[in-house]
């Protein structure tokens, strides 16, 4: 991977810059002299000229690039910004001060090439309709099939969806240790920080006493997902707290999964309600009952996209840390299929 490019000869500049690339966990390319850079320029993912080089810079007429900025170390230098234009820079970035920017720049620039994963929210009508359960199989499913997919619990009282999954002694990080974080999560230290298995990572909570994710917290993990992962899950809480509406507000849909009965009719247009002022692009998921799919439909007013089947033995099954059959024959696998298919951009 080519490495940033920095070019200066200031020494104390060069320290600082240093002293925050490592902070991001990236290490350097370094011109002293303009001509020196130049067999970097194009390749580098980002260029940082310190001001002491810039009209040094400009002379030598580089091609135009993006991802370019001007370090400087004195903000009150007037001269800044004519020698930012001059070298074609996108920004300055005055240290101490724009330390935070400019390490977010340089973990930015480390990433790999972004994936722009897709954000699916599944939401329960009621408790104990199955939406975790479908949360789960989605994002197994999604793994299965070779798509590199993040599944996130954003319900602090469901119990730990690591737990449903059969593992929930996984080493790895929980939401704990991400919440104390602040600014940009970067998506391969997500990815090597979560419990794993194949191509599905998980974010689930520690046991014992939680508490609910900041909305700044779920914004990060969302925003890492979306730059290292094909398909992001998020399981949601029925009672929306401020993590649950950042995740809906970037879904790129919500599944609703309601009981085909009065009550659960009932709470699931409660549910739904709420849920709607903060996305768009909702489908109902039905598990049978007594009343029929175009029932739900209408009284729901939301597409009905599939059958949440009944599974015999499930709760044994789930007890034993297993989910059910998610084969291209079973009633649950083509249902996660189809959804899926449905559901992704294409």
């Amino acid at each position: 991977m080519n490495r940033p490019l920095v070019i200066t000869e200031d020494r104390e500049l060069l320290d600082d810059l240093v002293r925050t690339a490592a902070a991001a966990g990236a290490q350097l390319d370094v011109a002293h002299v303009p001509a020196h850079a130049r067999p970097y320029w194009n390749l580098a993912p980002l260029v940082v000229i310190g001001s002491d080089l810039a009209d040094a810079v400009a002379a030598t007429a580089p091609p135009a690039r993006e991802r370019v900025l001007l370090a400087t170390r004195d903000s009150e230098d007037h001269d800044t910004w004519r020698r930012c234009v001059a070298v074609g820079a996108q920004a300055v970035v005055s240290l101490p001060d724009g330390e935070r920017r400019l390490m977010e720049e340089f973990a930015d620039a480390m990433e790999p090439e972004p994936r722009s994963g897709a954000v699916l929210c599944v939401i329960g009508g009621r408790g104990g309709v199955g939406a975790s359960v479908l949360s789960s199989c989605l994002a197994l499913r999604a793994s299965h099939d070779h798509l590199r997919t993040l599944l996130i619990d954003a319900d602090p009282l469901g119990g730990g969806i690591d737990a449903l999954l059969g593992h929930e002694e996984a080493a790895g990080a929980r939401w704990a240790d991400l919440v104390a974080r602040e600014g940009r999560v970067s998506s391969t230290a997500l990815r090597e920080a979560l419990p794993a298995f194949g191509d599905l990572a998980v974010l689930s909570f520690h046991r014992g006493d939680v508490r609910p994710i900041p909305a700044q917290a779920m914004r990060s993990v969302l925003e890492a997902g979306h730059r290292g992962f094909d398909l992001v899950v998020v399981d949601l809480p029925r009672y929306l707290d401020s993590a649950a509406t950042e995740a809906l507000g970037r879904a790129t849909g919500t599944v609703l999964v309601a009981t085909a009965d009065v009550r659960g009719v009932l709470a699931a247009a409660q549910v739904l309600a709420e849920t709607a002022r903060h996305t768009s692009d909702i489908r109902a998921v039905i598990r049978p009952g007594v009343l029929d799919e175009a029932v739900v439909a209408s009284s729901l007013g939301v597409p009905v996209v599939g059958q949440l089947p009944d599974q015999p033995r499930l709760t044994a099954t789930l007890n034993r840390g297993e989910l059910p059959k998610l084969g291209p024959r079973t009633a649950l696998g083509t249902l996660c299929t189809s959804l899926l298919r449905d559901l992704l951009p294409s």
